[in-house]
């Protein structure tokens, strides 16, 4: 956490850390002066806060009370954080330390992203001519626009036949995309009425891969054009 602003949030954690920095400065990267600095400012906000607490509790509300506590709270955040700043960024200081004292401690090491999960699901948008384009969507969110989280893109199959073939190599790799909706051309060969099929997989950034989708097929139209 930050250093906390909020008067009753800041009594806490200031406290912890003055009683932590005065016990044993060197743990965490600083000196007895220091310390000693940080006590004395600390002290002084402690001093100026109680004072107006208890003048609230019996019924008084005091500006002169409120101006002196915003002006040992301003003065214990302005040694407070960089000195913060100094702890966190020490690499001396161990991460317990750095805890005890409520300083964040980076994460130096990248969180890994893992592979797609799940499968794309893909959908036959027209057939015209020998040009078929399909779209491709978030199979565990089918009401979601774009890619998932995490996706870069998709990998493109096709296959001319009967049957989508249960054989990776039989499938014909027709280029990658990193939006949710492609054009496929097939050769002249490919005569109105064939069969053709489709699948895709979706990548993260380090170019991981997910499952492949369940094949989806579509016939080239006789002439004109065909959407679904």
């Amino acid at each position: 956490m930050a250093i906390p602003t909020k008067d009753t949030l800041l009594v806490d954690w200031s406290s912890n850390t003055n009683t932590r920095l005065t016990s044993a400065p060197a743990t965490y990267g600083t000196t007895a002066a220091i310390a000693t600095q940080y006590d004395s400012l600390h002290d002084a906000f402690i001093l100026a806060y109680n004072n107006m607490v208890a003048a609230r509790a019996s019924g008084t509300r005091s500006q002169s009370l409120t101006n002196l506590k915003n002006t040992a709270r301003q003065n214990l955040l302005n040694f407070a954080r960089p000195l913060y700043k100094t702890v966190q960024a020490n690499t001396a200081v161990t991460a317990a330390a750095k805890i005890e004292l409520g300083i964040v401690v980076p994460d130096v090491e990248p969180t890994p992203l893992p592979p797609p999960a799940d499968a794309p699901g893909i959908d036959i948008i027209s057939a015209v001519g020998n040009t078929v384009r399909i779209r491709l969507h978030d199979s565990a969110n089918p009401t979601r626009k774009g890619k998932p989280l995490g996706v870069s893109g998709a990998s493109v199959f096709s296959f001319v036949g009967a049957a989508a073939p249960s054989d990776p190599a039989a499938w014909k790799f027709e280029g990658n995309t990193t939006i949710t909706t492609t054009n496929v051309v097939f050769p002249a060969a490919v005569v109105p009425g064939a069969k053709v099929w489709f699948t895709a997989f979706w990548f993260n950034p380090r170019a991981q891969s997910g499952p492949a989708a369940t094949p989806v097929g579509t016939n080239i139209p006789g002439g004109g054009a065909m959407a679904a």
